[in-house]
């Protein structure tokens, strides 16, 4: 019991909204979807898979047995992954590390337990490849992305005391790609990412209070998971550079907020948490940092940052509607927030900014073939505390709740709508085709939602579908 009440009490959630979000979660793990699938997912298991089994990063092995056992069987995958070498003669991969480091534990218990009933007569394969696996990964990652959903309700709650944090939390887990992620295809690592930024985001929320030189270092230690769970991440920290930076300047005018030994001790944090990721780049690439096709691909004036925003066909404004009323609410926390909410309110939109030129650099910017914008699922605990921010205020105006609170069901139901047109092949998935998504979200879904649902109890594999030309989602 003193456990759980110190895990209430760093999440700012009583008791009984903690085990009730426990209980949902865990009524919600049958909806897992325990497969690989895509050239992606592919990557960031074999990361796990070679570290665990061979004690390296040489893939060859990893990426055969899926390309013969039809997992990936493009033509575009065996090109990429089986014929081009690393500088280093080493298999091709695009992921990072950080995700086979936030699975271990899952694929650990995994290991044992296969092990343990093969001695008891079992024959599954304790190979790092059975389903025992690849069920670790996938529940991993829905625990990683529950996870980020607790810590994004009591950030919210730390930056306004915010009575609406409950609410905003449990919205964003079900309006956002989030949830696709979590439940669909949880071997990405988008689920993971979440977790990763929302503990940052926390770190700093706490740590800024004082900026003591111990909490700062742990501040640089999870800058270093976040850059390690996807690369493009690391500008997330940024937004509490900017804010130490701010603190720096008004210690050395009132003595005492922030200190040069602040800044010193992030710095040695990430180094310090850095350094397996660089020693995997090197053992893979030959040099310590990603590979050359994965930097080739970015144009450093992001010409594709409205678009990757507004573009009706894939912009995340209009996968994730539910998204535009949070960025609304941060935009109210930093104009019209009370105290320090407004710089914390700043800092948050800068994150998110710097969110949107990173992926308006990417040449790849549709991300066409996968759901939603996904590279913007790494903003969970910003949506939650702007989300917070815009029912709170909305609470001041006459109407203004009953307004909110329609748009808010909507988007939630819109993206909920995708993610079933998207599974079952009801709409196109390069691209938002806005008249019969909306049609079919709204006319034909509904009609449709006994038989999904009988189907979806029954005979869930019919819902999977082998991979396209690209071998992708």
């Amino acid at each position: 019991m003193r456990q759980l009440a110190r895990i209430c009490q760093f999440l700012l959630l009583t008791r009984r909204e903690l085990l009730g979000l426990v209980v949902l979660f865990a009524a919600s793990l049958p909806a897992v979807t325990a497969r690989l699938y895509s050239s992606d997912e592919v990557q960031y298991f074999s990361y796990l898979r070679s570290l665990w089994f061979d004690h390296d990063v040489s893939f060859e092995n990893e990426y055969r047995y899926f390309h013969e056992h039809n997992i990936a069987q493009s033509q575009d995958f065996y090109e990429t992954f089986l014929e081009r070498e690393t500088p280093a003669g080493r298999r091709i991969n695009y992921g990072t590390i950080g995700c086979a480091i936030l699975w271990s534990p899952f694929y650990a218990a995994a290991d044992v337990s296969t092990r343990v009933r093969r001695a008891f007569g079992s024959d599954v394969p304790a190979d790092g490849f059975s389903r025992p696996y690849v069920s670790a990964v996938a529940y991993g990652s829905a625990f990683y992305a529950f996870a980020a959903i607790l810590l994004s309700i009591g950030a919210a709650r730390r930056v306004s005391s915010n009575p609406e944090a409950f609410k905003a939390g449990l919205t964003v887990w079900a309006g956002t790609p989030l949830l696709f992620y979590m439940y669909v295809a949880p071997p990405f690592s988008h689920a993971c990412s979440a977790f990763a930024v929302a503990l940052f985001v926390t770190i700093w929320l706490v740590v800024r209070r004082e900026w003591s030189i111990r909490g700062a270092g742990a501040l640089g230690l999870a800058a270093a998971l976040v850059a390690m769970v996807r690369e493009q991440d690391i500008f997330f920290a940024l937004g509490p550079a900017f804010d130490l930076g701010l603190a720096l300047a008004k210690g050395k005018r009132e003595k005492g907020e922030g200190t040069p030994g602040a800044a010193i001790a992030a710095a040695v944090g990430f180094a310090v948490g850095y350094t397996p990721q660089l020693l995997a780049y090197q053992a893979l690439n030959g040099h310590p940092g990603p590979s050359h096709y994965v930097t080739r691909k970015l144009t450093w004036y992001a010409p594709h940052a409205l678009q990757v925003l507004f573009d009706p066909a894939h912009g995340f404004f209009f996968w994730t509607p539910l998204a535009t009323l949070s960025v609304a609410g941060l935009f109210l926390l930093a104009l019209a927030g009370r105290g320090d909410e407004r710089r914390i309110g700043w800092c948050a939109l800068l994150m998110v900014g710097l969110q949107v030129y990173i992926s308006g650099a990417v040449e790849s910017w549709t991300v066409a073939g996968a759901f939603g914008q996904r590279r913007f699922v790494a903003l969970t605990i910003l949506l939650v505390m702007g989300l917070g921010a815009l029912w709170r205020g909305a609470a001041t105006l006459a109407y203004a709740r009953s307004v909110l609170t329609a748009a808010i069901l909507l988007s939630v139901w819109w993206n909920i709508a995708l993610t079933a047109e998207f599974g079952i092949g009801l709409m196109d998935r390069q691209r938002l085709e806005l008249r019969k998504n909306a049609y079919d979200a709204f006319v034909t879904l509904p009609r449709m939602a006994p038989e999904l649902a009988l189907r979806y109890l029954t005979d869930r594999r019919s819902f999977y579908k082998p991979p396209g030309p690209s071998g992708t989602r």
